[in-house]
Formats: structure tokens, sequence, C-alpha cells
């Protein structure tokens, strides 16, 4: 097995570069490819609505249950990235998330989207987040927060090319045609990804960060199973200041599109916001990535979940373009650090080794009920003609998150003065 990878048959390392940087590479591709599609979402909702004749509560509401499930199901694919690597777990899902979302370019009642969006292309989604970025996890320790924010930033800068381009698209070929094609691309371009996706450095007799010999454990433990942590204060405290910052995080990514239209702004340029919070999140992940490498995962989730509450009410004061591209800049940025910096937290918390079942179930518990902030905004919009009161709650929720971060790192630092005594 020296010098080759018996499941890819190419060099460990290309021109000297440590294979774990391929995995990051392709990691970032499919990372981009699905969230590129999925938060293009909230470019067909008006084309829907006026379509079919469905309210936006209508509209959001099977993007609500492909929320939840994706979230569910994720602890299923992390379980099954442990035991059988990402290769045909990514693989597998790149089809079913091509099937779903093709399939939802057909619908004409709500209960097809629901079927196609909610379950099938939701079963897809599963594969990306999770099994992604704690496979790159698994590469590296001393530069895991860097690695992990470089590949989930393929997911900000699909936010921030994919939705202009559909929203243009949409345009010349209307809404059906436009997912139909997205789709495909999508799935194609995962599978290609996904050949490249290799389970841990050890694999192919290597080392996290490409070091010559085995690193040390960490105080956390080399690789703590899901059942030993999940009843632990540590893990209870990440789940609820996840659940707390995810509840909303949603919401402009269904709803902005459509906030922007009400200001009375056009498609092309209510679509601006989508990639507004692209490339704030583009900055947001390698940030804060590199920066928890350097000041702690928890004190740069702190800033974070604070931005994030700046965000939401930015959104709800917004009444142009410009400062809705101001929020939209802002919400990206803190957004982007959110989800980076959990899969190194849990490395470091945890260990590695089973990495991808404990992020996996704490997607599960914290992610899938974001999926009641589109269709709570939607409804609240429905009700009272905006979305102010949903922005505003979307704040609050934010700095609830911020309490519970505090909470840990203040716990944490107990235990570790504990440990020196």
């Amino acid at each position: 097995m020296a010098g080759r990878d018996a499941g890819v048959g190419t060099p460990l390392t290309a021109g000297g570069v440590y294979r774990g940087w391929v995995v990051v590479a392709a990691a970032f591709s499919v990372l981009f490819f699905a969230y590129g599609l999925q938060f293009s979402f909230g470019v067909f909702v008006t084309g829907m609505s006026a379509e079919l004749g469905w309210t936006r509560a209508q509209t959001a509401a099977p993007y609500a249950v492909y929320v939840f499930a994706y979230g569910a199901f994720s602890v299923v694919t992390g379980r099954l990235t442990d035991r059988h690597g990402p290769r045909p777990v990514i693989a597998i899902g790149a089809v079913l998330l091509g099937l779903g979302w093709g399939a939802s370019a057909l619908v004409t009642q709500p209960w097809h989207l629901h079927v196609t969006l909610g379950c099938v292309a939701a079963l897809g989604m599963s594969v990306t987040w999770v099994p992604c970025n704690a496979t790159v996890s698994r590469w590296f320790t001393r530069r895991r927060g860097t690695a992990v924010a470089i590949a989930s930033t393929g997911g900000s800068l699909g936010n921030l090319v994919v939705p202009t381009l559909a929203a243009a698209l949409v345009a010349a070929w209307g809404w059906r045609v436009t997912l139909a094609a997205l789709a495909c691309t999508a799935a194609l371009s995962m599978l290609v990804a996904a050949r490249h996706m290799i389970r841990d450095p050890e694999a192919v007799g290597l080392w996290p960060d490409g070091a010559a010999s085995a690193p040390p454990p960490s105080p956390a433990g080399s690789g703590r199973r899901l059942a030993e942590v999940r009843f632990t204060w540590p893990f209870m405290l990440v789940v609820a200041m996840y659940f707390m910052t995810w509840v909303p995080v949603f919401v402009p990514f269904v709803h902005a599109v459509a906030f922007a239209e009400d200001l009375g702004l056009g498609k092309i340029a209510a679509a601006s916001v989508l990639t507004a919070i692209g490339a704030g999140g583009v900055v947001g992940r390698l940030a804060s990535g590199w920066v928890s490498d350097r000041i702690g995962r928890l004190n740069a989730l702190l800033i974070v979940f604070a931005l994030q509450a700046l965000a939401f009410i930015l959104f709800a004061q917004a009444r142009d373009l410009a400062w809705l591209w101001a929020a939209a800049t802002v919400f990206g940025f803190s957004y982007g650090g959110t989800v980076t910096l959990l899969p190194p937290l849990c490395g470091d918390l945890f260990g590695r080794a089973h990495v991808a079942a404990i992020v996996g179930m704490i997607f599960a518990l914290a992610g899938a009920p974001a999926a009641i902030g589109p269709y709570f905004a939607g409804w609240a919009y429905d009700v009272s003609g905006s979305y102010v009161a949903a922005f505003y709650a979307s704040a609050a929720f934010n700095l609830v998150a911020f309490v519970l971060a505090g909470v840990l790192l203040a716990l944490i630092a107990a235990r570790r003065q504990a440990w020196h005594e």
C-alpha cells in the first residue's frame, strides 16, 4: 500500500502535496454543488407561488420538511460514513439528490413537493455536510479548523454563484427547466468528487496533517463513541446552542428573495441578496476556521453567534438593497462560521475516531428543528404581511446560543483547572 491508495489507484501525493488536501478539495466540490442547489430554492419561491397558486407558507412547507428530514437522516449517514467510509455514502446520496430536486421540477400539487424535495432530495442532501466535514476532520488535528473551513467554503461559494445564475436562467428558461438542469449538474459533479473521498489517513498508510508518526492522544480521548458522550454536559450544551442558532438559520435562504421583491426590487436584484450571503459566508468560513485554530473554537463561536443576532436585526430594519446587502453579508459571515466550527469542535472535545456519528447526531438533534424557521416566517408573513417579527425572533434565538456557548466555555475552563490541580 505504500505510496498508493488501493481504493483509488492514484499516488498519495501530487507534487508533494499531502493527500488530505485532495480530500479537502473533493469535499469542497460536493458542498459547492449541493448547497448551491439548496440555497437557490428562494429563487423559485415566487415563480412556484404564481404558477401553482400556493401561499408563501404552502411553498415553504415542503422545504421545511426537507430541512427537517436531511438533518434527521444525518444520524444514519454519519454512522454509515464511520462504518463504510464516505465514498459509497456520498455516491448514493448524489443520485438521490439529483432525482429529488430534478423531480421537483415536475410538481403540480404541494404533496408532490413534499415527496420529491422533503423525502428523496433530503435523503441525498444528508450525505453532504456531515460526511464531508467529518472526513476532513479525520485527516487533520493541528490544522483541523483551517482544513474544515476551506472544505466548507464550498457551500458558501455555491451560495455565492448558483442563486444568481439560477435567477438569470429562470428569466430565460422558466423555473422548471432551470431546476431540472441544476439538479442534474449537481448530481453528476458530486459523483465525480465522491471518488476522491477517503475515510482517514490511516486507510492509506498516513497520519493526520501528513505527520511522520502517530500524533499523541488528545486530552479529550483519541476517539470516544457516541454512546459514551451523548449524555455528557459538553455534548448536550453543544446540541442546545446549535439548536438555538439553527432554528432560524434557513429563514433568509427561503424568504430573503421574496422579502426583497416585496420591497420593490426585481428578480435579479433580489437574488443578489443570496449572493451577498454567499460572499459573507466565504469570508466567515475561512476566517472562523483560521481564527479558531488560534483563539479556540468556543471563543470564535461567541463572536459569530453575536454577529448572527446582529444580522437578523439588520434584516428587520432593511428598507433598500444596500441595507439588505449589509444584513445578508453579516448573516453569511456568521452562518458560515457556526457551521464550520462544529466538526472541529467535536473533534477537539470527543476525538476523531467516531466524529461522523457524533456530528451526525448533533446535526439531527439541532439541525432538523431548523425546519420550523422557514415555515414560521412564511406563516408570520401570511398573517401580518411582514417578516419583521420573524427576524427579531431569530435574533433572540442567537442571543440564547451566545449565552450557552459561554456556559460551555466556562465549564471546560473549570475542568481544565481541576486537571491541573
